[in-house]
């Protein structure tokens, strides 16, 4: 079975998909980790991340290993690079890359064919897996999820200013939804489920038990 958990930006997807994974016993599949994985050697490379050909090269040569703790490039363990600002800012135009975008779908498709897993993007229940069995489509507002991410930075130790990562926040989710190839949607059959005002436990007992309600209808 896959659950495919689609939603912009700061809704609690990753999160939540990982503790779904966990109370299910299914895998989970970072979908995210693959483009950044992707960002990661375009930039070690030195390849222009908008040079549609040699990024699409560099891509072709990325073999990704998505482990229940760690992230592996080529062999490397770059759970924690590939989550380094550098990376993050640079996504944009392999995220947005149709030649990219399909090799990705291809590998995902080829790992979940392997066994049940819950699955989080931008475009899991519209293009990766428009079969899947059960589809989420998770939200919150744009001030909710730019607060949440004002207090992740915080935590963090990085000082951040709420009108400027609503605003960033606003380009991205503009930049999502526009793009041409896999934008940020709800499919069709997909549940909707926001977020405000609910905690992560909270939102984890309301998935399971739109998953469970699925499964009995198999």
């Amino acid at each position: 079975m896959i659950v495919a958990i689609d939603g912009p930006a700061g809704a609690g997807k990753s999160s939540v998909a990982r503790a779904l994974a966990d109370e299910l016993g299914f895998a989970f599949l970072d979908t995210g980790a693959m483009y950044r994985c992707v960002t990661l050697a375009c930039l070690r490379s030195g390849v222009a991340l908008d040079d549609p050909e040699k990024s699409l090269s560099v891509a072709n040569t990325c073999h990704i290993e998505l482990g229940v703790d760690s992230v592996k490039l080529n062999g490397e363990d770059v759970s924690q690079v590939i989550r380094q600002p550098e990376v993050s800012q640079s996504i944009k135009p392999i995220a947005a890359h149709p030649g990219i975008r399909a090799l990705m779908v291809e590998q995902q498709r080829r790992i979940c064919a392997q066994g049940d897993y819950v699955t989080e993007g931008r475009d899991q229940g519209t293009v990766a897996f428009p079969m899947a069995e059960c589809k989420i489509f998770l939200t919150a507002s744009p001030g909710e999820r730019a607060r949440r991410r004002v207090e992740q930075l915080i935590r963090g130790g990085v000082q951040a200013d709420y009108q400027t990562i609503l605003a960033q926040q606003n380009e991205r989710d503009a930049n999502d939804s526009n793009r041409t190839i896999g934008p940020l949607r709800a499919a069709a059959d997909a549940i909707f489920v926001s977020t405000d005002g609910m905690s992560e436990q909270q939102v984890l007992e309301q998935l399971l038990s739109i998953v469970q309600s699925k499964r009995g209808m198999r």
